[in-house]
């Protein structure tokens, strides 16, 4: 009976162990979700545009509570405006970002258009306090734009062959689905391209589970058709929605994804397992050590200067889930040279050899995607269904390739530039590119340009020339308050150090 009794005493117990561990994972402390940003809300963004203390270009200055993704953030609104970053330096230790930034446009003078400067200042708080919208006076389309609600995405990865995007932009006229804009990036053999569709019939997104179904299935089949056993590939429909990942970003995970960087450079290392170097052609050089008395993973990157690298290697070392505690980005005549001290998010360095291996074929990579080979031509002519179509199958019956393109509306025209190659990838002759410019009709011109300049840069330059004057009536510039924030102790000093730059370890 004893023992009868003792055994029922102990599954009460065990009974009450359990429910009292349930209460303890029932009843945790309430955090509220707004806590996270409430240092953000206190201390707002500051932004400065300074054209006095540089002769030849315009200081943009900020200070902000930090967090990651921040310097993405910040160099995303300064290259969607096509400006030139000759020089930058970064400091986010201590909970707060700090970050000079040495801009010009294109043709290297200031940033004196008032409505940009509204436009800068507003665009980079609005990121930070997650706005999608920044209200302006500036009378141009800034690119690549957000996707509005009336756009489906076609997210597309796979083995790169010629006449490709012909094939699968006939699928899409086929089906009766209007092409708003379309981005493609061909490296290594891989693909990456994004197309933006609406519905031509019913007009707005591509809508309904048949219908998008259809459409991949369709598309599946295109990419299918000439590929080899184990080869990856994807197509993925994506309905539009708010906050939708940058254009050219999604483009990098796109290819990281597909693992475009394996073989693009050939790795070595040295110093006792703590260095990391990749070369690859067009003279890109990275290199990684540890930095043992400030306990970062030091990168270098040496590579021909551009528009949009600070871009691309800062949004690689983003989307990998690196934190740049400090930066100093510079350029010596065509020579671009950046240096950045990281740690992985969880606060450890990169202490093996295959990590510091894979960030350098990474970075690699993510620079050589937008250095363009092949011939260009910009194309301006009027929009209409199956117009991409109608310009692919023009290249691809003249045995040409296309190894970069963007193509857009401006209004009631459709304008985008397109690099060509022959089928095995060399120069293309001019008696085709004539044959090319009187079947695809409307204006083709074609850019000769140095190797390494980007694509976009050039394409919106010529879209925004015609478009460029400021609303009347709305050149009112609104007057920001300096507001006081940690960073206004360290101006001084920041200011000095950013006047005459060189690497952090010299």
């Amino acid at each position: 009976m004893s023992k009868r009794l003792k055994m029922g005493t102990e599954n009460i117990k065990r009974k009450v162990r359990s429910q009292y561990s349930e209460m303890e994972i029932v009843y945790r402390p309430y955090f509220d979700p707004e806590f996270d940003t409430l240092i953000e809300r206190i201390h707002p963004p500051r932004v400065s545009i300074d054209n006095d203390t540089c002769r030849d270009c315009t200081l943009v200055k900020v200070d902000s509570a930090n967090k990651h993704g921040i310097l993405l953030e910040m160099v995303q609104v300064l290259t969607d405006l096509d400006l030139v970053i000759s020089k930058s330096y970064i400091s986010s230790d201590g909970g707060w970002f700090m970050d000079v930034f040495h801009v010009t446009d294109q043709l290297g003078n200031k940033i004196t258009d008032e409505s940009l400067i509204l436009y800068i200042e507003q665009a980079i708080c609005a990121t930070r306090r997650g706005s999608k919208e920044v209200r302006t006076s500036l009378g141009r389309e800034v690119r690549p734009p957000h996707v509005s609600k009336e756009r489906t995405a076609l997210e597309i990865t796979g083995t790169d062959r010629p006449g490709l995007l012909s094939e699968i932009s006939a699928v899409i006229a086929e089906l009766e689905c209007h092409v708003a804009a379309a981005v493609l990036w061909t490296h290594n053999t891989r693909l990456a391209c994004i197309i933006y569709m609406e519905d031509d019939c019913k007009g707005g997104t591509v809508a309904g589970v048949n219908q998008v179904a259809h459409v991949q299935a369709q598309l599946e089949n295109v990419l299918e058709a000439h590929h080899r056993e184990g080869e990856k590939r994807s197509v993925r429909v994506t309905a539009p929605e708010a906050g939708r990942t940058h254009t050219e970003r999604r483009l990098h995970q796109l290819m990281a994804g597909d693992r475009d960087y394996e073989e693009c450079c050939s790795s070595s290392s040295g110093g006792g397992g703590r260095r990391q170097q990749g070369r690859y052609r067009d003279g890109i050089k990275v290199t990684i050590d540890y930095c043992k008395e400030r306990g970062y993973s030091e990168v270098n990157v040496r590579c021909r200067d551009r528009p949009k690298l600070l871009f691309d290697t800062v949004c690689t070392l983003t989307d990998m889930q690196y934190v740049v505690f400090h930066a100093a980005i510079s350029s010596k005549g065509p020579i671009a040279i950046q240096e950045y001290f990281i740690r992985h998010m969880d606060g450890c360095t990169m202490d093996s050899e295959s990590e510091r291996r894979r960030v350098a074929q990474c970075l690699t990579s993510a620079i050589e995607r937008r250095v363009s080979h092949g011939l260009r031509l910009d194309i301006c002519t009027d929009n209409r269904l199956g117009l991409l179509s109608d310009i692919t199958r023009a290249f691809r019956e003249n045995g040409l390739s296309i190894t970069r393109a963007e193509i857009g509306t401006h209004g009631e025209k459709a304008v985008g530039s397109f690099y060509i190659t022959d089928a095995s990838g060399q120069d293309v002759d001019r008696d085709v590119v004539e044959m090319v410019r009187r079947e695809v009709g409307g204006t083709v011109t074609v850019v000769n340009e140095s190797p390494g300049r980007s694509p976009q840069t050039t394409t919106r330059s010529i879209i925004t020339s015609k478009s460029s004057n400021v609303v009347e009536g709305q050149s009112n510039v609104v007057q920001v308050r300096p507001r006081f924030s940690l960073g206004t102790l360290l101006w001084s000093q920041l200011e000095r150090i950013s006047g005459n730059f060189r690497t952090i370890k010299s």
